[in-house]
């Protein structure tokens, strides 16, 4: 195909030009949101394993399901936002589903795929989009300034900044620990490139950290460079054969409604967090937040099939926006790039914690940029954003977080005299959140 086609053809799909972006910079940016999400391809095989699930079918599940939700993101609403299995979702899975609650695997992930059906119905009828656009425009600056916070933590924790501490919960990581500096290397780095305004700052940051890394030997030279794809039938489509035992159990009900709301909150939180990044939302509204929402869907459908927890949109997308990704063009090379990743696994060993834990950082301080519009001065508004913001790190969970806010904002209306500004459907969230929190904490 001639190049002046496949370059009409490209702008014609994603809208370069109108979103102020090139091919080159959407697939450095595609590059850059992979490298940061890469963990999970290990991540996720290790959590579910421990439920007795197939390690080698995870991992593919895994790969695939981030190559289905990512194209399917950029493809259907043109956002550089890459989708793949949840972090925290796949936890509650094994380790109170299973384990504490004795439930086999397959049972429970024929659960999961009853509330990846259920996700997929409500994105059809658009009852998502009508949640979304009922938020109001501060709890949404929020919820991106909390996204902000909990990621700044995950990246100062995993690379060995912040510990833990019995006494004080957590305290200052070792100094002494060598690793450690390479995260402080790595900080300084990409944060000099991104003073001066260097394209590319963050992935060049990333190369820098690595490299030095692996010349240090902190980072281990991987033996070999090119592996098989490990085979999906241990787990393929064990969801759906178990599908009769899953509905007698009692407890597997409670459970689904657990995962499609966490799931629901997990990605309507991050698409409103990286969309206020990005500079997307107009009007309080995300444009074809419908459509994002649909791509998501049928991926945690189709990462039910194969194997895996539910997928979300990742908070990780920030880094690739950070770097100037502004299209689906962004999350369909993300995807690719999870493609090459099935063979070549043992490379991804080198992107290590201390690797990502810079990158989270910095985006974690240009994510927490929308406090300055949030109405500080209305204590109404003041009260249940603050809790949206601190309760993301504390609890380590974003729907936690959203939680927290969105029960205390009719109230502190309310008490303003301002009822009638609530929409009905905040009113809605206030007891579904309720409910939902008393029964997670009577699960774990």
């Amino acid at each position: 195909m001639d190049t002046q086609v496949q370059s009409s053809l490209i702008e014609r799909l994603f809208h370069l030009n109108e979103n102020g972006t090139t091919v080159r910079r959407e697939i450095l940016a595609g590059l850059t949101t992979f490298a940061s999400m890469a963990y999970i391809l290990f991540v996720n095989p290790q959590v579910l394993g421990d439920s007795g699930m197939n390690s080698g079918a995870v991992f593919t599940a895994t790969a695939l399901s981030a190559i289905l939700g990512s194209v399917l993101m950029g493809i259907l609403a043109n956002y550089p936002i890459a989708v793949a299995p949840g972090l925290g979702d796949n936890a509650f899975f094994s380790y109170s589903v299973v384990i504490a609650l004795g439930i086999p695997w397959q049972v429970a992930m024929s659960g999961v795929f009853v509330a990846s059906l259920l996700f997929l119905l409500i994105s059809v009828f658009k009852l998502r989009e009508i949640v979304i656009d009922a938020i109001p425009h501060d709890l949404k600056l929020a919820v991106s300034a909390g996204i902000g916070m909990f990621i700044t933590f995950v990246g100062l924790k995993g690379g060995g900044l912040v510990v833990a501490n019995k006494a004080t919960l957590v305290e200052m990581g070792s100094l002494s620990v060598p690793t450690t500096w390479l995260t402080i290397l790595g900080l300084l780095v990409t944060a000099v490139l991104m003073i001066r305004k260097v394209p590319g700052s963050i992935f060049i940051g990333m190369i820098v950290t690595t490299v030095t890394g692996l010349v240090t030997k902190l980072i281990p030279m991987p033996t070999h460079f090119v592996s098989g794809i490990p085979s999906l039938k241990p787990t393929f489509a064990e969801s759906i054969f178990h599908l009769d035992k899953m509905i007698v159990e009692p407890k597997m009900w409670a459970v689904v409604i657990i995962f499609l709301l966490v799931s629901f909150f997990d990605t309507a939180g991050t698409l409103i967090g990286i969309a206020e990044q990005a500079g997307f939302i107009k009007d309080n509204k995300m444009p074809r937040i419908g459509r994002a929402m649909l791509a998501d869907s049928i991926s945690m459908v189709g990462g039910a099939v194969m194997g895996t927890t539910p997928t979300v949109a990742y908070v990780e997308s920030s880094a690739g926006v950070a770097v100037g990704g502004r299209t689906g063009l962004t999350a369909i090379s993300t995807g690719f790039f999870f493609a090459i990743a099935m063979f070549f696994s043992p490379i991804l060993t080198m992107v290590t914690s201390n690797v990502t834990a810079p990158v989270l950082i910095i985006i974690g301080i240009l994510m927490s940029q929308s406090l300055k519009y949030i109405a500080w001065d209305k204590f109404e508004i003041a009260l249940p954003a603050f809790l949206t913001i601190v309760a993301m790190p504390l609890t380590y969970n974003i729907s936690y977080g959203i939680a927290f806010g969105f029960i205390f904002y009719p109230f502190t209306m309310i008490a303003a005299g301002r009822r009638k500004e609530v929409n009905l459907v905040m009113y809605l969230l206030l007891v579904v959140f309720a409910i939902l929190m008393y029964v997670v904490n009577i699960l774990s």
